[in-house]
Parts: C-alpha cells; structure tokens; sequence
C-alpha cells in the first residue's frame, strides 16, 4: 500500500509540474535536468552499494557486535552524512560543467538558469543519503513503514509547492522568472527532500536509536564497502552513461524534448515498477535458496515461470502505450500551460517506449537470477552491453533523425538496448544452469504477442474513429475496453494458460487482504516468502 500510494503521488506530482511549469517550456526542461543531477551523483557514488553492500554489513553489526550494531550504525551514518556533505560541495562547484555535459542543446541562458536550479538541489544528495541509511538501520530493527511512506512526503511537499506557484502567478517564460518565484521553486523542491529524510530520521529517533556524531570511521569497513560494491557500481555507472547520452540527445531536439524524454520514462516506469518488481520481490527469496542449494532446475523454472507471468501482465499495458500513446498523453498532460505540440511528441515517445516493456522486464528479471548465485560481476558486465547499444541507438538517433524526432529515437534505442540484455542474460544464464526453459519461453511470447496485437489493434481503430468526436477520456475508455476483452478473448483461445494463473493469483491475494498468494510464482513455491512490490 505504501509503495503503491508513494508512486501514485509521485506520479500527480508528476502532472502538476507539467501543468504549471508549462510542458514544453525551456523552464521546465531547465528544471527536469537540475532535478535529475543529485539522482545521478548520488546513485555513483552510494546509492549503488546502500543495497548490496552497506544493509548487509549493517545486519552483520547487530547480529555479532554486543551493541546490536548501534556503534556501527552511527559511525556509518555519520561517514555518509559527512561525505556526501564534501560530495555535494564538490557537485556545487562543478555545477557549470556538470549541467553543460548533459545539455549541448540548452541556449546559454537556459543552461544558466539550469545550474542556479542545480545549485538548489544539489543538497538533495545529502538528503537521499542519509535517508536510504536511516531506513536501512530501521529495516534491521524491525521497523518498516517509515522508509516506505517517506517518499510520499517528498511528492506531497513538492506538488504543494507546484500549486502554490501557479497560484501565486509564477510564469513559464524564464525571462518572467522573479527571485521569488525561483527561490519557491529550488527550496521548495529541495524541501521535499528533506521531508522525505526528516520523516525516516524521526522515525528511527522513535524506535530508540540514540543519534551521536562519531567522525572516526574506523571498523566501519570504508575498504571492504568499496570493495564489495565495485562490480555493482559499475552497473550504476553504465546505467548513468546511458542516461547522460539519452538527455544530451534530448535537449537537441528542442524545447520540450527533456521534458518528454523524461515524463516518457517515469511513466515506462510506472507499470514495471507495480507488476515486475512485485513478481521479482517474491521470487528472489526463493530464488537464493534454490542457487544455494545448486537446484538448477528450480532455478530455471522459477525464472521462466517469473518472465511469463510478468510478460501477460505488461503486454496488455505495453499495447495501450503502443496504440494510444498520443490520446493517453492528451488526457494526461494537455492541461495547464502545457504546449500542445510538446503533449503529441509526449504521445509519441510513449508509444515508442510502449516496445521497450516487455524485453526491460525480462531483461530485469533474469538479472536476479545472477543476484541469487550472488554473482555481481556477469549483471555488471551485461548491463555494460545494454548501455552500449542504448549509447550507439541514441547517438544514431541524433545523427540521423530530424531534430523534433530525435526524442522518438531514444526509447526505440533504449528497446533495442534491453532486447540486447534480455538475450545475453538468457543465453549466459543458459550456458550456467544447462537449460533456461526457452521452448517454453519463445511459446509464451509468440502468443503474448499475437494476443496484445489484436487488442492494440482493436483499441487502436476504436481510437481512430472516437479521436474527431469526443475527447481523450472517452476516447481512451472506449478504446481500452474492447482492446482488453480482445486480449483475453484471444489469449484464451491460443490457450496463454498463464492469463488464468495470473488472474487466479490476483484474486487470491485480495481475498487474503492485498498479499501476494502462496502459489503466486509456482504451484511449488507454497512457503516461499512474500513481500509487496517496492
């Protein structure tokens, strides 16, 4: 419930920024850039490790120290607190270059206005710090809530502060922009943050933890962290680099063009994180046994039956994007100050990142497959491939395509990218555990396919003849509904008999009050642990 509310608001806040900063407008790619650059420093420098490495040695600290680890905790927090603090300096002053590597197509005074946003933000990557270790520490005390609704506070924060520009006039135009409304805009956002960080550190104040500055690192295990974490923070780090490709060919193609790269992804991002993180959190345990206990076969099912649930489920919604991805960006972000030019190229980046869903979430799922054999280096090395086809598609795409499609050619890169991924994975995974199911496989996607095609198709002429008539609520209402009783009807009759397991599973966890059903990934995996999506 609480990823699920976190992503909603984070969604809305997505909308109202759009709205009152004006889709389209050079403020807002302006501020999208300045917004995403704490993300990115902060995911290379820690955010890589938080997971695989720091909870780890965290939960060794409680388990062996005669404090529970709470010694180990403040010198932790403390080290990142502070470091991240030297980061962010050093982030400040290198905002200038920092912006201009990401913006070849910004005019001098948009990329200007970029870093005075940047320079507000920068902070954040404090903030993100010291809240993922905070919630790591609540995590091995038991308390969990906290770290989950957090993020809601930083949308709610930040789509206040949204509404509260608009009505106070704030403009689009940069040249229109006053010292006041700047100031909202950067502290506020900024403030978000900090909310997000206050709430976790309130929490963990709660639960008994007794916050103390400890500066002496030793026994915090700075080497073995560095160590540990090098293979994953290559995998940030060439996640990065296609990120960084990806929005320099963006800002070419023109105002907007971030902005509808950006608002593109997040709403990629969306169905995957609900369904295919779900699928994957519940596996994973499962999963880990199974590879400690060299059970291939286990392995490999649990992998393959994982792809193909995931697969029913996201097909559909990759159709909806694929055929109405221009009616579904109308009913979305045509409203406000937004330009409507900017919302049709928005419909047609969704549409195109519609063909990417599918192979991103296969890709992703038989990457735990590495994680369970506690393998970081071959997700490491993949995952490197994946970026340098996404990198080579969108330095195409801006060397090729006139300026205003560039942007369309970058979710088609980012497809042909993890199409890339989720066939080395699958022929590595392979050559590993001797089978990987892919009869079974290939069966499932051919009729996954043919079944979304139909639906797409259906949805699509109902879109075409309702698009003159009425506007893009009806239009995608009336459309999604024969296009979804066409999916299933056809998925029925090429017998896709994971359609019913999925649904089976979805009605189970409601009866049993939102939880995942026991026989969720296998009929096998009864005892498995669950967990909700994150």
């Amino acid at each position: 419930m609480a990823t699920l509310a976190s992503r909603a608001a984070g969604f809305v806040r997505i909308l109202v920024l759009a709205a009152v900063l004006g889709l389209g407008s050079r403020l807002l790619d302006s501020y999208n850039v300045a917004n995403a650059l704490p993300n990115v420093v902060y995911d290379l420098v820690v955010g890589g490790a938080m997971a695989s490495v720091i909870v780890p040695m965290l939960t060794r600290a409680a388990l062996t120290e005669p404090d529970g680890g709470v010694v180990y905790a403040q010198r932790l927090l403390s080290m990142i607190g502070c470091g991240l603090g030297a980061v962010t300096l050093v982030a400040t002053l290198l905002a200038p270059w920092l912006v201009g590597l990401f913006t070849p197509g910004f005019t001098a005074d948009q990329r200007q206005l970029a870093v005075v946003f940047t320079r507000f933000f920068l902070p954040q990557i404090v903030f993100y710090g010291v809240s993922a270790a905070a919630g790591a520490v609540l995590n091995i005390r038991g308390r969990f809530a906290a770290p989950m609704w957090a993020p809601l506070a930083n949308s709610l924060v930040v789509t206040a502060v949204g509404a509260l520009y608009f009505v106070i006039g704030g403009a689009t135009g940069m040249q229109a922009l006053t010292t006041p409304h700047l100031l909202l805009l950067g502290l506020g956002t900024s403030a978000g943050v900090f909310a997000q960080m206050a709430l976790v550190m309130w929490a963990l104040a709660r639960s008994g933890f007794p916050f103390r500055l400890r500066l002496d690192p030793r026994g915090v295990g700075v080497r073995r962290i560095v160590r540990l974490g090098g293979w994953m923070l290559l995998s940030v780090a060439a996640a990065q680099v296609l990120f960084a490709v990806a929005t320099r060919s963006a800002s070419i193609s023109g105002p907007g063009g971030i902005s509808a790269y950006q608002n593109g992804y997040a709403l990629f991002q969306m169905p995957f994180a609900v369904i295919t993180l779900s699928v994957m959190t519940v596996m994973l345990p499962r999963l880990s046994r199974s590879a400690a206990g060299l059970d291939h076969r286990r392995m490999t099912d649990d992998l393959s039956l994982g792809i193909r649930l995931a697969i029913v489920a996201l097909a559909p919604v990759a159709a909806a994007m694929v055929a109405l991805g221009p009616q579904l960006a109308a009913l979305l972000f045509a409203h406000g100050r937004s330009d409507a030019s900017t919302v049709g190229l928005l419909g047609t980046v969704m549409a195109a990142f519609g063909l990417a869903l599918v192979p991103f979430s296969g890709y992703t799922i038989l990457l735990r497959g590495f994680y369970a054999m506690q393998d970081t280096r071959t997700p490491a090395l993949i995952t490197s491939a994946v970026s340098v086809v996404g990198v080579a598609g969108c330095l195409a795409a801006g060397a090729f395509l006139p300026r205003p499609d560039i942007v369309v050619g970058i979710p088609i890169a980012y497809g042909a990218a993890y199409t890339t991924g989720l066939v080395t994975a699958g022929l590595v995974l392979r050559h590993r555990l001797g089978r990987i199911d892919g009869r079974r496989l290939a069966s499932t996607h051919a009729r996954v396919l043919l079944a979304a095609a139909a639906g797409a198709g259906v949805a699509a002429a109902a879109a075409h003849l309702l698009a003159p008539l009425t506007g893009p609520l009806v239009v995608v209402a009336a459309a999604c509904v024969p296009g979804a009783i066409t999916y299933v009807v056809t998925a029925r009759l090429l017998r896709l008999t994971e359609l019913g397991r999925l649904v089976a599973t979805a009605t189970a966890g409601i009866r049993s009050g939102d939880r995942p059903a026991p026989t969720g990934l296998t009929g096998a995996a009864q005892g498995a642990p669950q967990a909700p999506g994150s």
